[in-house]
């Protein structure tokens, strides 16, 4: 994927020569949730370790390009690591050249050390990071009305959890802002914590080994779907040895039964990353047909 995503940004370079792109940090006080510990974080060879300062990137898209529709992006990772370039940054600059504001969520990693409660951390950050949008949407030029989340492998996990678990702010808004994602996208993701379907080192990181059933039902996604979740483009391969494909399989029936206009595509071979096939522009575009025939992009 990443060959193939490379040659697409250079191709289209001359078009597009510049992205805007900020780091700020996540939250503007304290950390919610967190403990004092040592700033531990790494990035080698773009995937990031350790993270315990949350922070978005802000990718903008060209002056004049914008349709107002935004993405905020979690990387995958098992909630172990990070793949913030291949899964994060580039997948951003995709979304602006077509005319979409993207913003790449370094989501805070599951840990004793430096959380109270590492099972809600990640989605304190992704409840942050929809409601920083949301309240910034004049200077970034973003419709309230069109912001979506999106995540890979256990990123997609979060991003279901996001668009799943929204009724309850874990985070402090005294604004009352809406953490409700408009829609989502998730490729290859982990959905459910049973334990046949289940992607154990995300399950493990996330919730312990000794789990009890409630937190497993919890945070197994395919049980906290109603008529208020939003729609999902969802996309995984049929040959996945890590994250079986049962888990979009079941995400995507329990938004049909809804009515739901989510949209499933399976790919016969991919395996888990997607790293030779599809390619990207192949599953990303029809990721755009979609969000253009649901009117969240004209």
């Amino acid at each position: 994927m990443r060959k193939s995503l490379l040659s697409f940004i250079f191709l289209t370079a001359f078009i597009f020569p510049s992205f805007a792109q900020k780091e700020i940090p996540l939250y503007p006080g304290a950390i919610p949730n967190a403990k004092e510990a040592a700033n531990e974080e790494t990035n080698t060879k773009g995937v990031v370790r350790n993270v315990s300062k949350p922070t978005l990137s802000v990718f903008l898209p060209p002056v004049g390009q914008s349709n107002g529709a935004a993405v905020v992006i979690c990387p995958g990772g098992g909630y172990g690591v990070l793949v913030i370039d291949r899964e994060g940054y580039e997948v951003a600059q995709a979304f602006n050249r077509q005319g979409i504001a993207a913003f790449v969520l370094k989501y805070r990693l599951p840990s004793d050390k430096i959380m109270r409660d590492k099972s809600i951390g990640p989605l304190q950050d992704a409840q942050q990071a929809i409601k920083t949008v949301r309240e910034r949407a004049k200077e970034w030029n973003v419709d309230t009305s069109k912001i979506g989340i999106m995540g890979f492998s256990a990123g997609g996990h979060l991003a279901a959890t996001a668009g799943t678990h929204f009724d309850k702010s874990l985070i402090e808004n005294k604004e009352k802002t809406s953490v409700r994602p408009n829609f989502m996208v998730l490729v290859y993701p982990v959905i459910s914590f049973l334990e046949a379907p289940s992607h154990k080192g995300s399950r493990s990181n996330l919730i312990g080994s000794s789990a009890t059933d409630d937190q497993i039902k919890y945070f197994s996604n395919e049980f906290q779907v109603n008529q208020s979740t939003p729609p999902a483009f969802i996309t995984h391969a049929g040959d996945d040895t890590v994250v079986p494909v049962s888990n979009s399989l079941m995400f995507y029936e329990a938004l049909n039964k809804f009515k739901s206009p989510s949209e499933l595509h399976i790919y016969s071979k991919g395996e888990h990353g997607y790293l030779k096939t599809p390619p990207f522009d192949e599953w990303f575009t029809r990721c755009i047909n979609w969000m253009k025939t649901n009117q969240f992009i004209p």
